[in-house]
């Protein structure tokens, strides 16, 4: 059964107020192409800190009904999200994605587990598990930027147990080797057979473009650098066998 995803390029939100407009701008569009599922950049809300704009402050009880607010436009629309925002809880404050059905139904959320060393500084906590999502009978994972690129396992997590694509929220702005993040992105697919699709801000200078990238490892599309859209593409997670992830012998390294 095929499914219609969007990957939401947006700009990089001035405040909480300009993500959420952003994100229900995007949610409809998704909705009007006919999307099963959109996803987003990390930590949309509030803004990813540390990479060269102005953040706010981070407020429990402003998140928490941003969160909400979003889960009623979700179930407006019909429409899933994959919503990445900064969250605490009793360890402290998370990176995080969101996922939430189309009926607006809280499925959970995934953690960012390997915090990239720039972030430290801003005493990010880093999560312990990892998570398998399902919508409309498609089961995928989620990998936050640094995670996907530098830790291969965090995909592989997931395509072993029967992940059709995993989603790669990230910030990718200036890079001295942009080359290494489209291969990259081909090599979480091909080494797993899986889809793999990393969705970026639009920046100004752009290291990675959000896309889709086929189990074969072939881009199947791209977004325009530096420009806001929705980039809305049709696959068939039959076309992930998930072969090399399946054959995998993590016994043999011990």
């Amino acid at each position: 059964m095929l499914m219609k995803i969007g990957l939401a390029q947006t700009r990089f939100p001035s405040s909480m107020t300009d993500g959420l407009s952003a994100i229900a701008a995007m949610i409809e569009e998704a909705a009007r192409q006919d999307c099963e599922l959109v996803c987003f950049p990390e930590s949309i809300l509030p803004g990813l800190r540390g990479v060269g704009y102005d953040v706010e402050p981070y407020n429990h009880g402003r998140m928490r009904g941003a969160v909400e607010q979003v889960r009623k436009l979700a179930a407006e629309c019909g429409i899933a999200v994959i919503l990445p925002t900064e969250w605490e809880d009793e360890l402290g404050l998370h990176l995080v994605a969101f996922v939430i059905s189309g009926e607006g139904e809280l499925l959970g959320y995934q953690t960012k587990n390997q915090i990239d060393p720039d972030e430290d500084r801003f005493g990010y906590v880093p999560g312990d598990g990892r998570r398998l999502f399902e919508v409309g009978g498609t089961k995928f994972g989620i990998a936050i930027c640094h995670e996907g690129w530098r830790y291969p396992e965090t995909v592989r997590w997931a395509a072993v147990r029967g992940a059709s694509i995993v989603f790669h929220p990230m910030f990718t702005g200036a890079v001295t080797r942009p080359a290494f993040y489209a291969a990259a992105a081909a090599c979480r697919s091909e080494e797993n057979r899986i889809f793999f699709a990393p969705v970026n801000f639009a920046l100004p200078v752009q290291g990675c473009p959000s896309g889709i990238v086929a189990p074969s490892g072939e881009w199947l599309c791209a977004s325009e650098p530096g420009r806001e859209q929705l980039l809305a593409y049709e696959i068939d997670p039959a076309e992930a066998s998930g072969l090399l992830a399946r054959r995998y012998r993590p016994e043999l390294l011990r």
